[in-house]
């Protein structure tokens, strides 16, 4: 990361589970410090949401030397009832495809 941007302060639309996923999904050998610059959070709060990912199925890792390096299981259900049958496979297909066209279009002022 070349630095860590602005904390993000009011409400927004996606969770930092969502969040995390989204940047594990588009580099999963990204390191905890990465991807809590990316997402603006405390590496801690990275440490957490990993957790509890992997404790409820949506992810796992192998660990090879001192990197990690995550799967994530794309056909898992997200766990609210309003989004019953929606997979996170079809969730990161929507943050993953809207992130790396972030990326490749300049911000309008």
């Amino acid at each position: 990361m070349l630095g860590v941007p602005e904390p993000h302060t009011g409400w927004t639309f996606i969770t930092n589970h969502a969040r995390v996923l989204a940047a594990i999904a588009d580099n999963p050998n990204a390191r905890i410090r990465d991807i809590a610059a990316h997402c603006r959070l405390t590496e801690r709060a990275v440490q957490r949401i990993i957790s509890d990912l992997e404790s409820d199925g949506y992810l796992s890792h192998t660990r090879d030397g001192r990197t990690n390096t995550y799967r994530i299981d794309p056909g898992k259900v997200l766990r609210h009832p309003a989004e019953a049958g929606l997979s996170v496979g079809a969730l990161l297909s929507l943050l993953v495809q809207d992130e790396s066209e972030r990326n490749k279009k300049p911000i309008a002022p």
